[in-house]
């Protein structure tokens, strides 16, 4: 009797560990496909002009660096470290700002805690059209006079973590070097991550 108990209770415990583990895997498979391209997607050209508004404004002396987060998406979560690099990295020479993607209401305060950084966020999500952004997180970088530089993914990891395909460090250091010649792979450009505005894929 004692020895049916215990393989009872190793069989529960087998099976709670691979639904845990299962569910681990779908998660990782789920992040590593493209998010789907909504049908009305208009695709935004590189040197496109982008008319920046109230709190996204700067003087010009800059570029501009929108950061597309989405609070509830995990895969803007896990990035929220990388986004701080490079806003210490290279926050004296380029304006950063947080375009916010969500359903739900936030105050400036609390996205400014989550990168503990006072920096301006906006909650317009007209941005994201304009710039042709369909997936969070995203970056989009704008030279000084605010035409598109880059439109893309962060890193190919899922963590953020691989720094060969650093593509955020790697756009920013392109344009304040002034690298007209700047080239990304596919892994750069095709969206990764949450659909807009929530985390539906």
């Amino acid at each position: 009797m004692l020895n049916i108990k215990k393989g009872l209770v190793i069989f529960w415990l087998l099976l709670l560990f691979s639904a845990i583990g299962a569910l681990f895997w779908y998660n990782d498979w789920v992040y590593q496909l493209p998010t789907p391209v909504p049908e009305d997607y208009k695709r935004v050209p590189t040197g496109q002009l982008i008319s920046l508004e109230g709190a996204m404004t700067n003087d010009h002396d800059k570029p501009v660096f929108l950061h597309f987060f989405n609070p509830d998406c995990p895969c803007s979560r896990f990035n929220i470290k990388q986004v701080n690099a490079l806003m210490k990295a290279y926050g004296d020479e380029v304006d950063f700002r947080v375009v916010v993607m969500s359903n739900k209401t936030f105050r400036d305060e609390a996205i400014q805690g989550k990168f503990n950084m006072d920096i301006p966020v906006s909650f317009d999500d007209s941005l994201a059209k304009a710039c042709g952004v369909y997936s969070t997180p995203q970056l989009v970088l704008l030279d000084k006079d605010h035409h598109l530089f880059y439109r893309g993914n962060y890193n190919v990891s899922r963590y953020c973590t691989d720094e060969k395909t650093n593509f955020a460090k790697i756009a920013l250091e392109g344009l304040l070097k002034q690298q007209k010649n700047l080239s990304f792979s596919s892994l750069a450009l095709q969206a990764y991550g949450c659909s807009l505005p929530g985390c539906n894929n």
